[in-house]
């Protein structure tokens, strides 16, 4: 077996595509051990990208490729994305994807990737023509997803799938219990990293280009963390008070709850999720920014588990969603998302919004989030709550007259989320 630091990146890259698309194992598993930036970026984009590079093979293979060789099958994924997206010159692609196929040892299909991609090379115009006839790759996003975002924004659609194709920025949280924002970004600027505040987002810093987040200024002292924009929002919203009781529903991978307690003195805050391996991130996270949290492992719809005698003064439920707001990040959700998923995920949503809401104080805040763009999962589910109940009322984010804030992708920067503000009535 060859060591992993001699093996052809291109290796590596296929192995992964073939857990993530036909094994239906998320990316960021599936990279766990993948510290190249090449594997990384070859993965990310070969998923980014599905669509087109399907729609391709199926045009240049003669017949489909067994279900044991599927690997193949995404090496030359992998060729087609450096020959289409990287601009990789055309006879390197061809020679390292070729010779990639010493470590998935199947010496037998060097004709095989060698003609696809030689065919494609001779064919390309006219290939990519026929593709763009088909929608899911025009924009690179399968049918059903392109439906429902067609369907909830009639006059953006194109607009949201495009932006969703984009790389996402890295975007920091300054913790402003430490220092204020314009502070950390003359500290950026003494190392030479560029930056910029997110007006929108008073925590809120984007680079220029991302870096490794040991070299940013106190990032293992808890300076400053890496979070989105849109998710930030989420604990400002909050609008935490000192020595207030705090329930983080779904608080894995501890993003927002490290935000939470930056936010206030003293506070009590529940962290709750279900999976204990992803709970070990919100531990880490809290042991950096040096705060304190009880952190429970147990599913959010348990709260006589984890809160049999006590009541909130804040609850974020930042719930489980499609994720199709975070498409940029994750580009395997448009592998790995099926459309019977949102059915069940709002059924889920109902439940959580139910259970929890029994569990705030009067005149408590509770913050609702998702990082969907989908109507289904956010007005609508709310909408839906709010006629339940007798004793919520909805507190405006930016004067708006929308229920609640939907965020599309790329808008300054941020990911696609949804939030609203709610409060409980005597």
């Amino acid at each position: 077996m060859q060591p992993k630091s001699t093996q052809n990146p291109r290796t590596s890259a296929a192995k992964i595509l073939q857990r993530v698309i036909y094994q239906g194992e998320s990316l960021s598993s599936a990279l766990l051990d993948a510290e190249d930036p090449l594997i990384r970026d070859l993965c990310y984009g070969s998923l980014r990208w599905h669509e087109p590079l399907s729609a391709l093979l199926n045009e240049l293979l003669t017949k489909q490729i067994k279900k044991k060789d599927k690997d193949v099958e995404c090496l030359i994924r992998v060729g087609l994305y450096q020959i289409i997206y990287q601009k990789t010159p055309d006879h390197a692609a061809v020679g390292e994807t070729v010779s990639a196929l010493k470590g998935l040892k199947k010496p037998w299909a060097k004709n095989l990737v060698n003609a696809v991609l030689r065919n494609y090379l001779r064919g390309q115009e006219k290939l990519q023509r026929i593709i763009n006839e088909q929608e899911p790759a025009k924009y690179a996003f399968p049918q059903w997803l392109i439906d429902e975002v067609r369907l909830a924004w009639p006059d953006s659609w194109q607009e949201i799938l495009h932006e969703s194709n984009q790389r996402a920025p890295m975007t920091l949280r300054v913790n402003l219990s430490i220092q204020s924002r314009e502070d950390y970004l003359k500290k950026l600027q003494a190392v030479d990293i560029e930056a910029k505040a997110l007006d929108t987002v008073e925590t809120a810093v984007i680079l220029a280009k991302p870096c490794n987040v040991y070299d940013l200024p106190g990032f293992e002292e808890g300076e400053v963390s890496v979070q989105d924009g849109a998710a930030q929002l989420a604990a400002i919203l909050l609008d935490c008070k000192d020595g207030m009781t705090v329930l983080d529903a779904c608080a894995a991978p501890g993003g927002k709850t490290g935000h939470i307690l930056e936010s206030a003195k003293n506070l009590n805050v529940l962290a709750v999720d279900s999976s204990e391996s992803r709970l070990e991130r919100v531990t880490q996270n809290l042991q950096r920014l040096k705060v304190k949290a009880k952190v429970i492992v147990s599913d959010a719809l348990d709260t006589e588990l984890y809160a049999k005698d006590i009541m909130f003064d804040r609850i974020l439920l930042d719930a489980p969603c499609s994720a199709t707001g975070v498409i940029r990040r994750h580009p395997d959700i448009k592998v790995l998302r099926r459309k019977s998923d949102i059915k069940e995920l709002q059924k889920l949503q109902g439940k959580m919004l139910d259970t929890l809401w029994e569990k705030l104080k009067p005149e408590g805040i509770f913050v609702f989030a998702t990082c969907s763009i989908l109507p289904q999962e956010n007005e609508q589910q709310i909408g839906a709550f709010i006629e339940r109940y007798n004793d919520i009322e909805v507190i405006s984010i930016d004067d708006s007259k929308n229920l609640g804030k939907q965020i599309f992708p790329n808008k300054d920067g941020m990911d696609g989320f949804y939030l609203i503000k709610l409060k409980k009535i005597k």
